[in-house]
């Protein structure tokens, strides 16, 4: 699809705003590497190959948004204030520390433990909040008018956006011949990203939990809506609403999202480890969950990328 066709709006975010924002983010991150597997790994037909975002900077994709994020604001002494599942918590105290900021993190107590302490072990100050993620964004979002401090949102701020569309920007150049990108999805930061840069000449499609559906919710009602959060990918994926900016991007560019149950991404996580031996999260592993059994059915000749986007887990719960 032709970024401008007649009729239609520009996107919010352009191939030219990814640029910059790799541009901005280049010393700080890594080139996480794409593992291309045998035909037919997993019983599923045609080219897999997956985007290792799991070995970026704090295990998730979510360090390439913080820091572009950051890298573009006027900061000072008040600091950064952010709130977060856990990964992006985890990304925005890590480049706090790079940047030589100070980082609050407001964290739901239903983000997983282990990344509440990494979180911690960064020297940001940990505010853990009652409830799922939007209870923690309610606070934070109250406490960033009595500091003054820089506010970062984990997916609906352009400058987030960008930086996570870097990463589709790294697939064009390893990969040739990509027909289909998996995405996971929770407030639709990271698949408006990827979906901002292929911007139609590349098929993505957003998978989401069961219980979690908050890009196939929008997309069916025409808006973002809220949406009943839990599950097992909750920490995650586990937004109540996606956000604006990935919404507008994916009505245009995103074919369609899929749902995956809870027993479908545990069994991926396993297979993923015995087959691959790689250890994803829950949420790091939905876009592999849908291949395995049969939510996007990809032709015989497809190549399909699957974005491993987290690895921050408990590797005893893998199992």
């Amino acid at each position: 699809m032709d970024l401008l066709s007649p009729g239609l709006e520009p996107p919010p975010i352009t191939r030219f705003d990814i640029e910059e924002a790799a541009e901005r983010i280049r010393e700080h991150v890594r080139r996480t590497p794409v593992l291309s597997l045998e035909r037919n790994a997993f019983g599923v037909p045609g080219r897999m190959s997956l985007k290792l975002e799991l070995l970026q900077h704090t295990g998730s994709f979510k360090a390439r948004g913080a820091f572009s994020r950051m890298l573009s604001a006027e900061l000072d002494d008040s600091g950064v204030l952010a709130p977060s599942g856990g990964n992006f918590g985890l990304a925005v105290a890590h480049a706090a520390r790079v940047l030589g900021q100070r980082a609050e993190i407001f964290v739901p107590s239903t983000a997983s433990p282990v990344k509440i302490e990494a979180i911690r072990a960064t020297g940001a100050e940990v505010h853990v909040v009652p409830g799922y993620y939007a209870d923690a964004y309610a606070a934070c979002e109250e406490r960033a008018f009595d500091t003054g401090a820089v506010f970062l949102h984990p997916y609906d701020q352009p400058a987030v956006v960008a930086g996570q569309g870097t990463i589709a920007m790294e697939l064009g150049e390893q990969l040739q011949g990509i027909d289909t990108v998996l995405v996971p999805v929770g407030g639709g930061g990271l698949i408006g990203g990827v979906a901002a840069w292929f911007a139609g000449e590349v098929r993505v499609v957003g998978v989401e939990p069961e219980a979690c559906p908050t890009l196939h919710a929008a997309l069916a009602a025409g808006e973002p809506v809220d949406v009943e959060v839990g599950g097992i990918a909750a920490d995650s994926l586990g937004a109540r609403r996606v956000g604006e900016l990935g919404f507008a991007i994916a009505r245009r560019f995103v074919e369609r999202a899929v749902l995956v149950s809870d027993e479908t991404i545990a069994w991926a996580q396993r297979r993923l480890w015995e087959e691959c031996r790689i250890l994803a999260e829950p949420g790091g592993v939905a876009s592999l969950a849908a291949l395995l059994r049969g939510a996007y059915r990809p032709g015989p000749d497809e190549h399909v990328v699957c974005i491993i986007s987290g690895g921050n887990t408990d590797p005893a719960q893998v199992a």
